[in-house]
């Protein structure tokens, strides 16, 4: 549905966004995350196509950015961080502009729809300057949905909202993914990016590291069991090594730490093993790592390579000692 190749952008000589290549398949939910200034908001206007790219290219549904803009206008919808809202105008009044704008056939049912759907058919006459942030952040998302855009772009949908606010919002974006639609999701609440997203890219001006979730964690940590004991020996510690699946074993007080391969297949006969020398499990789990500690790991590897010498420089730094 969304595909970039080398898609780049500069600001007055000052890289915002370089050589991001990406594929947002149909129907899915895929994150954008990274640093304040890494791109991210660069990205969705381009793709929104709100500013165009300096170089490479992107298309929408088929059509390409720069060239077929009125078309992808039509096909996505947008909320942004800090949506711009008319607050003298009521909250219908703020929608039927929109759904004008867009060409909406019953411009009276589709607004009628979403200010219910998003609960807030009980304040539609009320000037959008007496509403909360939630539901600024609500009539943001319905004037995004009002023309039935298959692809969404949410640029920090939940920002700033209260715990209660920000469920209903995630929740209402879980609900449109099973509709079908197409949605790209920048945030900085990485629980969220866990909870929603099929995949993640991690961008920092330019891509570092893009898959799911799942193989990221798998990738950066690999997978460790951590088994509790009510003793460790030395007999339990050498029949653990013994196993030729075993990876690494570490000890941590009662606990072992163990790496292996492939623990679906593996724990029951390391389970049999400990057994067999008389170990007492109290628990076995699998260590789990958040999406924060991948994407505090990506970064932290991001900067530790940016901030070596480039190959040449390394070759000339004896000759300049």
């Amino acid at each position: 549905m969304i595909t970039t190749r080398a898609l780049t952008k500069v600001y007055d000589g000052k890289v915002a966004v370089e050589a991001l290549t990406m594929e947002i398949r149909s129907g899915e939910i895929f994150g954008l995350l990274g640093p304040n200034g890494a791109g991210k908001t660069t990205t969705v206007r381009m793709l929104a196509a709100l500013i165009s790219p300096t170089s490479g290219e992107a298309l929408i549904g088929g059509y390409r950015v720069g060239e077929q803009d009125a078309a992808i206008r039509r096909l996505v919808g947008i909320v942004t961080e800090t949506p711009g809202l008319y607050e003298r105008l009521s909250a219908r009044e703020n929608l039927e502009i929109y759904a004008k704008l867009y060409g909406v056939s019953n411009v009276t049912r589709q607004v009628e729809k979403y200010l219910r759907l998003l609960e807030l058919w009980d304040r539609r006459d009320d000037p959008v300057g007496t509403f909360s942030k939630g539901m600024r952040q609500k009539l943001a998302l319905a004037r995004a949905l009002v023309h039935e855009p298959k692809v969404l772009l949410l640029d920090e949908p939940t920002s700033g909202l209260d715990p209660q606010m920000t469920k209903v919002v995630r929740d209402f974006i879980a609900e449109l993914k099973e509709q079908g639609r197409t949605i790209l999701l920048c945030t900085h609440n990485l629980d969220e990016a866990e909870r929603l997203c099929d995949r993640i890219l991690v961008l920092k001006t330019r891509p570092i590291a893009l898959d799911t979730p799942q193989a990221l964690r798998r990738r950066l940590f690999g997978r460790r069991i951590i088994v509790t004991l009510e003793a460790v020996t030395d007999r339990i510690l050498e029949r653990v090594r013994a196993l030729d699946f075993v990876l690494d074993v570490q000890q941590e007080d009662r606990r072992l730490v163990i790496a292996l391969s492939d623990p679906e297949r593996q724990n029951p006969i390391l389970v049999r093993a400990l057994v067999e020398v008389g170990a007492a499990i109290r628990f076995l789990t699998e260590e789990a790592h958040s999406l924060e500690e991948i994407y505090l790991r990506l970064i932290e590897e991001e900067e530790r390579t940016s901030s070596l010498p480039s190959a040449p420089d390394r070759a000339e730094a004896p000759s300049a000692r």
